[in-house]
């Protein structure tokens, strides 16, 4: 019998005869109770019954890792086509991948109701309780074919694998089997703990021009307790959902009339987006940008220098031609697909919603000569861009069509590149510290070696990743590498945040570019007299100031620092004899710079404390014949703590200071005693 040498994470290296299996390995090492339900030989990631038969590492997979949960979502979405599939025979299941909180999996089926998810989940469960074997079967093309050919779905994608030279296997539970290269959970045994949540529909493939299908999402954790974890958090996550809140705060409005993913922002709304706005720029000034304006539209050549077009076509909304020229083009009879083709190959021009501010910025720098001593030029703008999103991609502020970026673009010499990079991460760390953000990651992309999508000279890309990969080492907090995941023209740091309820949200990003400066011929005059060419720095701490207002709202359940509350005090009176101590005391706010309310209706103060409670502002301020007399006020915070007798001299001084410090929460009001 051959031995073979396998080689563990500690660096054991034990010998076991050829034919053992991942599994007997991963038990050999860490015990029965071992939580594994995948292995990585060699780092590739296998089923555990997957056989050895040469030297190899072995690692184990915890269901729990992040690994593990993409293997058990994804058997978990096989495990919902066989449940739908017993529970109507007719239903052909189309795709079912894992995504980034669950799994999906869409049928060609007739429609069903949010109800009937109870039925399937009941199915789930018991198909779990059988503990059937996951199989992974390799199979010929013509078995393949004949496996599936009453789907039609699966043959199209079977096509599709085979042309791209993928393999051809099965993963069987029982007498049920699907396309899939996996790997997939031992048994169905692990998949106890799933829930339905969600029926709505989808389009094959995403096309709007395909078959209509049904979606069905689903969530799986490992154990009974990260499930109802997960549950209590979706359930949070509900209450802080940015459409209702942003809609019960009064702070924007989406209007079919106006169009999908194209935001109004209320007069309470735009105060919080001014804040945020008058607060970074504050600090690019401080660190010596200039500010600039840049038109919605440009020219297609520009977009074609800059790569942009039509490479990001799908991305863009169409093209706009002069009318003139549109008239002759439909008098000759020019169809729309000869129209496209000619913009493509640059026959004719026409304009572009600006899908980015760039190409516009290197202009301004390209406007003038430049000399080494005008370096490094930071131009920062507040820059409306467009974006065509699919309807069903549309989510409240997250995912829009039109969307204003704090954007920056800084040209410097390639000595400057470190030091201005550390200077825009410092621009995101000042954001998050004063928003009470602390809990962060960094993510560097860099570009995959193997890929021909990137441009440039690798010996800069070479530089430009030693850069952001010193800068990202100086923060002092979690970061990765991640291949391929770098622009086209130069490696980023993406600033990845995690909220109060432990979701991530991809905000501020550094981008270096070598690309663009060599694509527009940009240069500048050395200390040496001669022409060199700049390097081209991309940021934006926010991101999008839509996405940016969608992750605050969710993140302060609308609860804002006072800085950023768009009323931060609601005087409110208990009798009509208080009106005029409220509009002296609301005198002495606004005079401070404070946004007021003032109520001093006829509702009963039970009342007026109910309907101002709604729009959360820092404070309530509450005046009777004690406040009147004394010239006080008495406060009451969110959560119903109370405080009187402040003087309000000592108020509005106390509360000034809060709001010029950006404390991350009111402290005004001290904690009741329990």
């Amino acid at each position: 019998m051959s031995m073979i040498h396998v080689t563990l994470p500690d660096g054991t290296v034990n010998e076991y005869a050829a034919g053992i299996t991942c599994s007997e390995v991963v038990t050999d090492a860490l015990g029965k109770k071992h939580g594994c339900i995948a292995a990585k030989v060699n780092g590739a990631e296998r089923d555990l019954m997957t056989v050895l038969d040469g030297p190899c590492n072995v690692e184990g997979i915890p269901a729990a890792s992040d690994e593990g949960m993409h293997i058990l979502r994804h058997s978990a979405a096989h495990l919902l086509a066989q449940a739908v599939t017993e529970l109507y025979p007719g239903a052909l299941p189309t795709i079912g991948p894992a995504i980034d909180r669950g799994f999906y999996y869409d049928f060609a089926m007739e429609p069903i109701a949010q109800s009937d998810l109870k039925a399937i989940e009941k199915k789930m469960h018991e198909l779990a309780r059988r503990n059937l074997s996951v199989e992974r079967v390799e199979l010929d093309p013509t078995s393949l074919r004949e496996h599936f050919e009453s789907n039609p779905y699966k043959l199209e994608i079977i096509d599709d694998k085979l042309e791209a030279g993928d393999g051809s296997t099965i993963y069987k539970q029982g007498d049920w089997y699907d396309l899939c290269l996996g790997p997939h959970v031992p048994s169905t045994s692990k998949l106890m703990f799933v829930r339905l949540t969600s029926v709505s529909t989808a389009y094959w493939r995403g096309d709007q021009d395909r078959e209509q299908l049904v979606r069905i999402y689903g969530l799986v954790e490992p154990t009974k307790e990260a499930l109802k974890s997960t549950l209590n958090r979706l359930e949070e996550a509900k209450k802080r959902d940015h459409r209702k809140l942003g809609k019960d705060l009064q702070l924007f409005h989406i209007d079919e009339e106006v169009g999908q993913g194209l935001i109004l922002w209320t007069p309470r709304g735009a105060i919080l987006r001014q804040e945020l706005q008058d607060f970074i720029s504050h600090h690019l000034r401080r660190q010596g940008y200039s500010q600039v304006f840049t038109p919605h539209i440009g020219k297609l050549d520009l977009y074609r220098t800059s790569g942009h077009f039509p490479y990001y076509q799908d991305s863009q909304y169409p093209p706009l031609v002069e009318r003139d020229l549109m008239n002759k083009l439909a008098d000759e009879g020019c169809s729309c697909g000869d129209l496209s083709n000619m913009m493509k190959s640059g026959e004719i021009d026409g304009y572009m919603l600006k899908p980015m501010n760039c190409p516009h910025h290197v202009k301004i720098y390209a406007s003038q000569a430049r000399s080494y001593r005008n370096l490094p030029l930071r131009l920062a703008e507040f820059g409306t861009v467009y974006r065509w999103e699919q309807s069903g991609e549309i989510s409240g502020l997250t995912r829009v069509r039109g969307f204003t970026q704090d954007d920056a673009h800084l040209f410097v010499t390639e000595d400057q590149l470190a030091d201005e990079v550390l200077g825009c991460i410092e621009l995101v760390q000042i954001i998050f510290d004063k928003l009470g953000m602390e809990e962060y990651r960094v993510r560097v992309g860099l570009r995959d070696p193997d890929s021909t999508k990137y441009v440039g000279d690798p010996k800069r890309w070479d530089k430009a990743e030693d850069a952001c990969r010193a800068a990202a080492e100086s923060l002092g907090v979690p970061w990765s590498e991640e291949e391929g995941e770098a622009a086209f023209y130069g490696p980023k740091i993406d600033f990845v945040v995690k909220d109060v309820i432990g979701r991530e949200w991809q905000l501020g990003t550094v981008q270096v570019d070598y690309n663009l400066p060599e694509r527009f011929d940009l240069t500048y005059k050395g200390s040496d007299g001669e022409l060199h060419r700049p390097v081209m720095i991309h940021r934006a701490p926010f991101g999008s100031m839509e996405r940016f207002c969608g992750v605050l709202i969710e993140h302060f359940a609308g609860r804002f620092p006072t800085w950023l509350t768009p009323t931060q005090c609601h005087v409110i009176t208990i009798r009509e004899e208080h009106k005029a101590y409220a509009a002296k005391v609301a005198e002495a706010l606004r005079a401070a710079g404070v946004r007021v309310d003032v109520d001093d209706s006829d509702n009963n103060i039970m009342k007026k404390i109910r309907n101002h409670r709604k729009l959360q502002p820092a404070y309530l301020v509450i005046l009777g014949d004690e406040e009147s007399q004394n010239n006080t006020v008495s406060l009451r915070a969110r959560n119903g703590d109370q405080v009187a007798g402040v003087p309000l001299d000592d108020f509005v001084a106390n509360l000034v200071n809060e709001i010029s410090e950006k404390i991350s929460q009111p402290a005004l009001v001290p904690p009741s005693a329990e």
